[in-house]
C-alpha cells in the first residue's frame, strides 16, 4: 500500500504530532532492495545461509527498515519537501519475511531558525521494538499569497 501524500508546512506542525505506516514485509521487497543497493548478504537473501545464524532464517536489511521512516517523512509528516538533514539509527531486533512492521514519527521539537523539526522515529514488530532513531528535517514555510501567485502582466 503507498501512503497518500499530505503537505504540512512548518507552521502546521506542533510537538506530539505522530504518524504511523504499517508494511508486511515481504521476500520480493527484500530482494528488491538487495537489487537497489546492492546489500547482496546472503543472510537476506538465501533462506539455507540464514538457517545457519542466530536468526534461523532469512531477515530484512535494516535499511529497509529504516527506509519505511523515510516514506513517512517525506509523504506524512512533514510530507513533500521536507529534506532530511540527520537520521540516526539503533537497530534493536531482527525483521523477519512475513513480519508487520509498525514505522512511526513523532514531532519531538521545533526549532524555527532554520524550519527544523527534531522526529522521534520507531520501528516495531508487535511489542517489539526493532529499531529506534531520531531525524532532523528541514520543513518548507507555507507558501504566502504574493509567492503563490505569478505577477499580473503590465
Amino acid at each position: 500500500m503507498l501512503l497518500e501524500f499530505r503537505t504540512l508546512y512548518f507552521e502546521d506542525l506542533s510537538v506530539g504530532m505522530t504518524e504511523i505506516y504499517q508494511k508486511t514485509v515481504k521476500s520480493s521487497d527484500v530482494i528488491g532492495f538487495a537489487e537497489i543497493s546492492g546489500d547482496r548478504n546472503p543472510i537476506h537473501l538465501s533462506e539455507h545461509f540464514a538457517a545457519k545464524t542466530p536468526f534461523k532464517s532469512r531477515i530484512a536489511h535494516g535499511l529497509y527498515t529504516a527506509s519505511l521512516l523515510s516514506a513517512l517523512i517525506g509523504t506524512r509528516l512533514p510530507g513533500p519537501g521536507a529534506v532530511y538533514i540527520s537520521q540516526t539509527l539503533q537497530f534493536k531486533a531482527p525483521v523477519k519475511i512475513g513480519d508487520t512492521v509498525f514505522a512511526s514519527v513523532e514531532v519531538a521539537e521545533l526549532v524555527p531558525h532554520g524550519r527544523r523539526a527534531r522526529l522521534a522515529c520507531k520501528c516495531s514488530v508487535g511489542e517489539n521494538v526493532v529499531l529506534e532513531g531520531e531525524a532532523i528535517v528541514k520543513v518548507p514555510a507555507r507558501p504566502t499569497a504574493a509567492a503563490a501567485t505569478p505577477p499580473m502582466p503590465t
